[in-house]
């Protein structure tokens, strides 16, 4: 009888205590509300907002992804040269124009260039005009020694055709920014870890169709527009919907339910996937 008593005490103080953090299945931050904060990259003129993996405060969810982040570049200004030895990075430019630092070159960027920066290659970014340069930087975990591409690789959006995608209906058009070394569809070919680098042109009404992927990490960026972000569902199959607006971030972790349900106007993502990196066996 006592055991008894003392297991239902135990059962009891289980039930009150307080509820084990587990990792999230997705993450959501909005760029308006994250501080800048100080890394490799950052001087006084050159600040970065740390949006998913390195300085943002769950960088234990994230696998594949080492960093996804927006910098600010003031006018005049310049941010430190950074190395790594194991981490493919790409930057995208949202606005304004600058210098891109890349080895022993240096290169013109504007607004919607795109550009892949292996490993192993120095490069930076600094501003000489007039207005701030913003550019949204993701980075992907690779093996030390992965050999770069002969030459920088830089394109504009503009150069990237309109296109719907097999799988997909017709109400979203895709563009294929960065793919695969081996890809022989997207503008730029040369991802390790990264798989698919795009932007989704949602039409009134549309939807890419509520899907997970089995293999790969995902990051959405709303960059225009508004509608219901999908991210995780429930046992009745029903999606999780959540509102959004521009510069609303999400991360879904591998298998989450992700999609969007855009509103009554035109919206606009920037996507990334990356191949979740699985120990060998």
């Amino acid at each position: 009888m006592t055991q008894l008593l003392l297991l239902a005490v135990a059962g009891a103080l289980a039930l009150n205590a307080a509820p084990r953090k587990v990792d999230p299945t997705f993450l959501r931050r909005h760029l308006s509300g994250i501080q800048p904060k100080q890394m490799d990259v950052s001087t006084d003129t050159c600040l970065y907002k740390p949006v998913f993996g390195a300085g943002d405060t769950d960088t234990s969810v994230v696998r594949g992804v080492a960093r996804f982040g927006e910098i600010t570049v003031s006018p005049g200004g310049s941010c430190n040269p950074v190395t790594y030895p194991a981490e493919e990075q790409v930057y995208v430019i949202m606005e304004g124009a600058g210098t891109l630092l890349y080895g022993d070159e240096t290169a013109p960027v504007k607004k919607d260039d795109f550009m892949y920066l292996p490993a192993g290659v120095r490069h930076g970014v600094s501003n000489p005009g007039a207005a701030p340069l913003r550019l949204i930087v993701m980075g992907f975990r690779i093996p030390q020694g992965t050999p770069p591409p002969p030459k920088l690789l830089i394109a504009n959006l503009s150069e990237v055709p309109k296109q719907t995608v097999a799988g997909h209906p017709d109400t979203v058009l895709y563009q294929l920014m960065v793919g695969p070394a081996t890809s022989t569809r997207d503008r730029i070919a040369a991802g390790h870890l990264l798989t698919s680098l795009f932007i989704m042109e949602f039409k009134p009404g549309g939807t890419n169709f509520p899907h997970h992927h089995d293999s790969e990490e995902e990051i959405y960026l709303l960059l225009e527009g508004e509608g219901q972000m999908v991210a995780g569902g429930g046992m009745d199959g029903v999606e999780g919907r959540h509102p959004v607006k521009p510069g609303d971030a999400f991360f879904f972790r591998l298998n989450c339910t992700v999609g969007f349900y855009n509103g009554d106007g035109v919206s606009r993502i920037l996507a990334v996937r990356s191949l979740y990196p699985r120990r060998r066996q």
